[in-house]
């Protein structure tokens, strides 16, 4: 990526930081993106980042888009989460037929899918695509998205199909445009109450064979680094903002002990105590080697996906227990500032208390899981890794 396409996001990702900051109360509340910002990250060009130079967008390197999300989500969690889905899309996109590709982005770069993982959907085959009956959860951004997905089941007959190996049900997912699908309103959650994380439901809707895909082993129709094993790269962009989440506390911690906050019976205020300075300083160090962790990483994945994208497999272990760790991590830290900052942070519309209910929902992912750390120390005993992207 060109050193200024390169500064130009990050750069907008630092101007816009001020302003979802001083609304991110509002972005809680309303439970989604307000309209008016949701045309300024488009502005930024946040939608485009990974998109083709070839297709209208930035054609982002994975570090370039680690650091511009933990920007977003250092001043707020939710936008930090909601960009992170929208900027995803080509790589979801990139696993239909090229011809299918190059028509979703005829009309400009900036397409945003939103949709569901988990197989909560049944799809019959029909002539010439499937019947598509499902509602999949946890579908962020669906209310402002362009195209939604959900991945299903195949049935024939209303049969569960099997899978290549004969044994687990085959998976296929299947893609509408947005106002074909109901949208449930169900996001009423602790944290990142902003990602309007909705469900999203289709009945009996046709789908046509080449608007499916497959989610997990499907082949990318787009060459080059950044659409070689998406899923592997979507890990790493959750440790990003998980990164900008702590990085906000710490933030607001060191803003709050600036007025020289003292707790109810204390002989000194914060910034003069040895022990919360330590605590602090153990923070600021856990999420600084979280960081570290996920960029080194990425520069090894894009590295390999670079060169030798058959030997991405090998990565597995590491970048899919790498998200536990760095949870685990920023969260803490979190904590340690939500603890110190006394009874004020329990409030409504503390930053503080946001930050807290934000990091502890987003280590409810399935992605960051603990039993992938299993994935890692399987990988240094030399036993076959049983979960993995």
């Amino acid at each position: 990526m060109e050193d200024q396409h390169r500064d130009r996001l990050i750069g907008a990702a630092t101007d816009l930081a001020p302003e979802l900051s001083r609304r991110a109360e509002e972005i809680e509340a309303a439970r989604g993106i307000p309209a008016d910002l949701l045309d300024d990250l488009r502005a930024a060009g946040f939608w485009r980042m990974f998109v083709p130079r070839a297709h209208g967008g930035h054609e982002a390197d994975l570090r370039t888009g680690l650091r511009v999300l933990e920007a977003l989500a250092r001043a707020d969690g939710s936008t930090g989460w909601t960009v992170m889905i929208g900027s995803e899309t080509p790589h979801l996109l990139a696993m239909l037929p090229r011809e299918r590709f190059d028509k979703l982005y005829a009309d400009g770069p900036d397409v945003v899918v939103a949709g569901g993982f988990a197989p909560q959907g049944r799809a019959e085959l029909a002539d010439g695509g499937f019947q598509v009956t499902g509602r999949w959860g946890y579908a962020s951004g669906s209310r402002h998205a362009d195209l939604v997905f959900g991945n299903c089941v195949l049935t024939g007959d209303g049969e569960p199909l099997p899978g290549p190996a004969g044994g687990a049900p085959e998976l296929r997912s299947m893609l509408f445009p947005a106002d074909r699908v109901t949208v449930h309103d169900t996001w009423h959650a602790l944290g990142l109450r902003g990602t309007g994380s909705h469900d999203v439901e289709v009945s009996d809707a046709f789908c046509p064979a080449e608007d499916s895909f497959d989610l997990f082993t499907g082949a990318p129709c787009v060459p080059g680094p950044g659409f070689v094993a998406p899923l592997v790269h979507f890990v790493l962009h959750l440790g990003a903002v998980a990164v900008g989440i702590a990085q906000g506390a710490l933030d607001d911690m060191v803003a709050l002990l600036g007025g020289g906050r003292q707790r109810l019976y204390a002989r000194q205020s914060l910034a003069d105590s040895p022990a919360f300075r330590t605590q602090l300083g153990r923070a600021d160090l856990d999420v600084r080697a979280a960081r570290a962790l996920v960029h080194d990483l990425a520069d090894e994945l894009w590295a390999v996906c670079a060169t030798d994208p058959a030997a991405v497999a090998g990565l597995h272990p590491r970048i899919s227990a790498t998200l536990p760790w760095v949870t685990e991590r920023t969260a803490a830290a979190v904590d340690t500032c939500y603890r110190a900052a006394g009874g004020g942070a329990s409030r409504d519309g503390s930053p503080l208390q946001r930050r807290f209910r934000d990091i502890h929902t987003f280590s409810q992912h399935a992605a960051a899981a603990e039993g992938w750390l299993g994935n890692n120390g399987a990988r240094l005993l030399g036993r076959p890794v049983e979960l993995a992207y």
